[in-house]
């Protein structure tokens, strides 16, 4: 049994990042975490989305997801968080929650806790290092502890990315779930001898 309380935030616009979070939540609770699964606010305009019939389905999917809030990040040990790349970096729907997180940071409620993310792209070079970079960036800041998977598995090499899970929209295949699987099994494992 873990006890990591695993925070699992993610934003997801089509689909791609919440079938990447929901693959991790299997694998953080058959690793014996304890497992908050969070989505983070649409802050798009209602016309917008409704433009767009994807976009409008992909809503309805997620409306029994609670969205995330700040004392979920108060609750977790460790953060896994999920988003797709825009232009390089996360969707400002992400952002507009962590800007809501200045409060903890001077309190230094994140810190020391593990961390790392997942991300997702249109295409196979589309950014999706430099957005978990600056993913990592982020967490650095909050002073949190940067758990890449690195190329610690053999999956780590097939997917070919060692800053974090990532997949291209729509193609979360057997390799980025083992990729997933992977990352959320060492997370949990550093929290755990972190938190003894």
């Amino acid at each position: 049994m873990s006890g990591t309380r695993l925070l699992i935030l993610f934003y997801s616009t089509y689909g791609t990042n919440h079938e990447m979070a929901t693959c991790a939540e299997e694998a953080a609770r058959a690793a014996g975490a304890e497992v908050r699964l969070r989505r983070v606010r649409e802050t798009a305009p209602q016309e917008v989305i409704d433009g767009q019939d994807a976009w409008t389905e992909q809503v309805a999917r997620m409306k029994d997801i609670p969205e995330a809030a700040p004392e979920d990040m108060e609750w977790a040990s460790a953060y896994l968080i999920s988003a797709p790349t825009r232009f390089s970096s996360m969707p400002s729907q992400m952002q507009a929650f962590f800007d809501t997180l200045g409060p903890l940071w001077q309190k230094g409620v994140m810190a020391n806790k593990v961390a790392g993310g997942m991300t997702s792209t249109q295409s196979a070079h589309g950014g999706q290092e430099t957005t978990l970079m600056h993913l990592h960036a982020t967490l650095i800041h909050w002073g949190c502890i940067v758990a890449a998977p690195g190329y610690t598995d053999d999956i780590m090499f097939e997917l070919g990315n060692p800053y974090g899970a990532t997949a291209i929209a729509g193609e979360v295949n057997d390799t980025v779930k083992g990729a997933i699987r992977h990352q959320t099994k060492r997370m949990i494992g550093i929290a755990d001898k972190l938190g003894s």
